[in-house]
């Protein structure tokens, strides 16, 4: 006997499977490859300087100076940062000090800090991460600190949102 599944039946369970982040704890990486390169600064390593990345950024040890990434940048729990991070997307999950120019997303996970100002089009800050701050909601994703600070002294602040917030 041959069995054929219909279309609909196979796009269902493909709806049902769980995504592969859930099966694969190690998946997040793997998807941050799928979309190119993956630089990793690992968790004994220690970077005094520029670093530059043509695709994404993980970061598990500690850096100090300026961060360009053309992809996103993942600071871990155990990270500690001190520098200037311009990229698409940032996660921050470790000790952040510095300023966040993005042009998507910038997420403050539970346990994190950031001490510094961050330029996005959108911030989420879970429960349990400190910030300690401004944010400048720049809907084009082009302004810089600097640029918001020059405004705000001028009294022509531009920007949509700038607050303070500290999540305990």
């Amino acid at each position: 006997m041959i069995f054929k599944r219909d279309d609909d039946e196979a796009d269902a369970v493909e709806a049902t499977a769980p995504a592969p982040e859930a099966t694969n704890p190690k998946r997040k990486g793997a998807e941050m490859a799928d979309n190119g390169e993956v630089t990793i600064v690992g968790a004994g390593a220690r970077l005094d300087g520029n670093l530059v990345s043509a695709g994404s950024l993980r970061i598990d040890g500690q850096v100090k100076g300026q961060i360009n990434a053309d992809g996103d940048v993942s600071l871990s729990p155990q990270s500690q940062v001190e520098a200037d991070i311009r990229a698409q997307n940032v996660s921050v999950a470790g000790r952040f000090k510095g300023n966040i120019v993005v042009k998507g997303k910038a997420h403050l996970a539970r346990g994190g800090r950031i001490d510094g100002n961050i330029t996005s089009k959108s911030l989420i800050v879970e429960e349990g991460g400190t910030f300690h701050g401004q944010s400048i909601m720049d809907a084009s994703g082009s302004g810089s600190p600097t640029q918001a600070d020059a405004r705000a002294a001028a009294g022509k602040d531009e920007t949509k949102d700038a607050e303070q917030v500290k999540v305990p």
